[in-house]
């Protein structure tokens, strides 16, 4: 397996999957400081283009080497492929690894403001539903985050500031200004651009939705957490909400850190990609609703993998 044209042997990764030519963002990542950048590549990847700048890109060839079982499981041509970088940061023993998108360019503060494996003060927000939307407590709280129940919208904003309690952080979400990472009705009904004004973490004492765009995990939750491939657009929200509830209260959501330039997406497939959310959300956080077979099978590989 190619090394690192400059091994910082560091403990912090970032990880993210392509098919593109080293973007905006990537490069960018790529020459900070204190952090090494796994690139996954896919059967689209245009491979030669990675090898003149600081990554470790890990080829077709050697996911397979890797792991063929979870690697056949997964597929080809998906973004799924990133799991293989986090299996592979793992095992590299990296603390704290980042999982980011190829059009989220990082700001001056990305990874400044890191509170991974540390016991915080943050704010916490109570609400009588289910789930927690953190745009509720935005200035643009007409938005919603993917991958929240759109059952729940007419009262989602509805909630409780409790103060500030002390949380071990394991999972930090930072948010992102730009186009922001919200559900296709949203997107096509409002078409926003956005500029967070948070200043300061805070979370829920519900669940809630995040992504893998901008988002850092301690070592210990990454046996536990997968994009779930075969299930369209759930695929990073409901490995987030598997995580949490084995990992309770471990979540907090912290200030924007990226600006998102969306790469160029159809949007009525992906809304036809996330109806199988719309109709089953609740469900599956409920346990009601089980993962198709597909999934299961790679879901099942993935925990495996660890051992």
């Amino acid at each position: 397996m190619n090394k690192f044209k400059t091994r910082l042997k560091v403990n912090n990764a970032i990880v993210t999957t392509t098919i593109q030519k080293p973007t905006e963002a990537t490069l960018k990542f790529c020459e900070l400081s204190n952090w090494d950048v796994i690139v996954v590549g896919d059967l689209k990847t245009p491979d030669e283009e990675y090898k003149n700048i600081n990554c470790h890109y890990i080829n077709t060839d050697d996911q397979e080497l890797l792991n063929k079982n979870l690697s056949d499981a997964i597929g080809w041509n998906t973004i799924q492929r990133r799991n293989l970088g986090f299996l592979y940061a793992y095992k590299e023993g990296y603390e704290v690894i980042a999982s980011i998108d190829d059009d989220n360019i990082p700001k001056d503060n990305w990874g400044e403001n890191l509170y991974i494996n540390k016991e915080i003060e943050v704010t916490v927000y109570d609400t009588s539903l289910q789930v927690f939307d953190p745009l509720s407590v935005t200035e643009r709280n007409d938005l919603w985050h993917r991958g929240y129940p759109i059952q729940l919208l007419e009262n989602k904003n509805d909630v409780i500031n409790l103060g500030k309690e002390k949380r071990k952080v394991l999972i930090q979400a930072d948010l992102w200004d730009g186009d922001p990472d919200i559900d296709a009705i949203c997107r096509l009904s409002k078409m926003p651009m956005v500029e967070y004004k948070i200043t300061e973490p805070f979370c829920s004492t519900k669940i809630s939705p995040f992504n893998s765009q901008n988002t850092f995990f301690h070592r210990s939750v990454i046996p536990h957490y997968m994009v779930i491939p075969h299930v369209g657009r759930m695929d990073d929200i409901w490995g987030g909400y598997l995580l949490q509830q084995k990992f309770e209260n471990s979540l907090i959501y912290n200030i924007s850190t990226v600006y998102q330039d969306r790469n160029e997406q159809d949007l009525i497939t992906n809304l036809e990609w996330e109806i199988i959310g719309y109709r089953n959300t609740i469900d599956f956080i409920n346990g009601k609703f089980k993962l198709p077979p597909k999934a299961e099978k790679a879901y099942t590989e993935y925990i495996n993998s660890f051992n």
